[in-house]
């Protein structure tokens, strides 16, 4: 007799164990109040096309709209240069060099002298993804931010929120200058 069958009685009882979350997961930190605003009378329309401005101007490339629902995504990247040292520092040799002891039969020494390489901290740097969402309906203009860093082997490092107002606040001062400088 396998000694599986007598376990299957146990497994199904801990399957059943199984429990809802006492709370739904939210954004930590939370979004900052310059992240929402009373759209003032401004159609939701305007608000996407205005939005449209202000992220292209800031470098993001828009990836998503619909106008129907008031909604702009669009995200932008960047390198940062020598982030993978906090993870990856026994795998480099270094910028310029590196040394070595060992050998298989007998004992050999060695010096390493380059720039750079396929091992180099040139080729090794981290990408930080950042994805925004603009929403523009029933009366509210809501921003939020994702941030992720994605290291040299495409490997997910980290991810927070970033609607803050150091960001919210100047998107949300070029999205209402529009106006101003269009007209009414």
């Amino acid at each position: 007799m396998r000694v599986w069958w007598w376990m299957m009685p146990g497994l199904a009882l801990l399957a059943g164990c199984q429990t809802m979350p006492s709370e739904l997961p939210s954004a930590d930190p939370r979004p900052a109040a310059e992240c929402r605003w009373e759209s003032g009378g401004i159609g939701s329309r305007e608000w996407v096309r205005r939005a449209l401005d202000a992220l292209e101007a800031d470098d993001f490339v828009v990836r998503d709209t619909e106008l129907a629902l008031g909604v702009v995504s669009a995200e932008r990247t960047r390198t940062i240069p020598g982030y993978g040292d906090r993870y990856d520092s026994w795998e480099r040799t270094g910028f310029f060099g590196g040394f070595g002891l060992g050998g298989g039969r007998g004992v050999s020494t060695g010096v390493m002298i380059g720039f750079g390489g396929a091992g180099g901290s040139i080729t090794q740097d981290a990408t930080q993804l950042e994805r925004v969402s603009v929403v523009a309906d029933d009366g509210w203009v809501r921003v939020s931010r994702d941030l992720q860093v994605i290291d040299w082997r495409g490997e997910l490092r980290e991810t927070r929120s970033g609607s803050d107002s150091a960001f919210c606040g100047p998107l949300r001062q070029a999205m209402q200058a529009a106006s101003v400088e269009e007209g009414p």
